[in-house]
């Protein structure tokens, strides 16, 4: 009988992709094994999961909101559906092991799954452990993280430092330029700043690139920008306004790989999976933390950086005055882009989701 293994969470792509990697490679090690998603009803995960080819069941969880809302009222009741629909899944799967990657549906898939008496492993992105991840990782049989110093969350006997998985595909993309070039319309005569704000897009960083546009034209770069859904059309129209071919603009982008390829400098959020995408692909970044994430996680993530001189900061409140300027600055500056190329390059561990794949037969055995 085939092995099976259970891996739920999401909600960004920081959990989703991470997940995907970490099934990729327990097939490539196992062909036979079958891998379940368990995901939330209405979150990004429903689609993705399904388009890197894997089967995914949705919870009914939800989260409280920070305002005051009715939906907070329904919370009880969706997490009671949730735990029994999880309960439900166990029973007709019979998983041997059950992996928690963060994010809603974690919480009661893998609380059913310990009471099940099934091994559980929780992989844990950021420098700054979540609620659900503190909660599970109590009953957990292995936490594998991707900073040192988690002990402050979880017991040290259960922590493995092997880094976050990610797509195998952003490893040394430097070679894969001239394909970049074509799959954007980009021009391989300028620089290329790359700029996203994570899968669900940033507003500070988009609304300071929008003003900025110009300025960054002058000096003579081009422009690859991930705006997320609610600043495509902004984008669109003010790339149309200034009536320039040098501006490439979308929603999401799912070639990252070739994104990275075409970069001479990334501005991005320091969400855990941009950060360990942005160390493989050794890329000059400048990092402007989510200031909303739980525990000001963002921050911690983007320090790890720094304090390494292996990338450089902006605070969110700060963008609108000096994201701009501070692009401007490094994309002139080849010396520091050397420097943060050869820094952020020694953080990488190409090799996390395969050493998370590893600890997951562990369990099965």
């Amino acid at each position: 009988m085939s092995k099976r293994v259970i891996i739920s969470g999401g909600g960004t792509g920081g959990h989703i992709y991470p997940a995907i990697a970490i099934a990729n490679a327990l097939q490539k090690k196992d062909p036979e094994l079958e891998v379940l998603f368990v995901g939330a009803l209405g979150k990004m995960e429903m689609e993705k999961v399904p388009r890197a080819g894997f089967e995914i069941v949705g919870l009914p969880i939800a989260g409280l909101k920070r305002s005051l809302s009715l939906d907070n009222l329904l919370v009880p009741f969706k997490l009671i559906n949730s735990l029994s629909k999880a309960k439900g899944i166990i029973e007709d799967f019979k998983p041997d092991v059950a992996v928690g990657v963060g994010g809603f549906a974690s919480g009661p898939l893998l609380m059913m799954a310990s009471l099940a008496g099934i091994p559980t492993l929780i992989q844990e992105q950021n420098s700054y452990a979540g609620i659900t991840n503190k909660f599970l990782g109590k009953k957990a049989r292995k936490i594998c993280v991707a900073y040192p110093g988690m002990e402050a969350f979880f017991p040290a006997d259960k922590i493995s430092l092997l880094g976050n998985p990610v797509r195998s595909d952003i490893v040394d993309v430097s070679a894969r330029n001239k394909e970049a070039l074509v799959e954007f319309g980009l021009n391989g005569a300028h620089k290329t700043l790359f700029v996203m704000g994570g899968s669900l897009g940033a507003r500070s960083i988009n609304e300071s690139i929008n003003a900025g546009l110009p300025q960054l034209l002058e000096a003579g770069y081009q422009i690859l920008w991930q705006t997320g859904r609610a600043y495509i059309d902004t984008a669109k129209q003010t790339i149309a306004d200034l009536g320039t071919d040098k501006v490439k603009a979308f929603d999401f982008i799912y070639t990252m790989d070739l994104a990275y390829a075409v970069a001479d400098v990334v501005i991005s959020r320091a969400g855990a999976l941009s950060v360990s995408e942005l160390c493989l692909a050794a890329k000059p970044s400048i990092l402007v933390p989510f200031p909303a994430a739980a525990e000001d996680h963002q921050t911690k993530n983007a320090l790890t950086l720094v304090e390494q001189d292996a990338a450089l900061m902006i605070k969110d409140s700060k963008t609108m005055q000096e994201l701009v300027p501070k692009a401007l600055e490094l994309l002139k500056d080849i010396v520091k882009q050397d420097e943060l190329k050869l820094n952020i390059r020694k953080l990488a561990r190409p090799n996390a989701a395969d050493d998370i794949a590893a600890e997951v037969f562990k369990l099965i055995k």
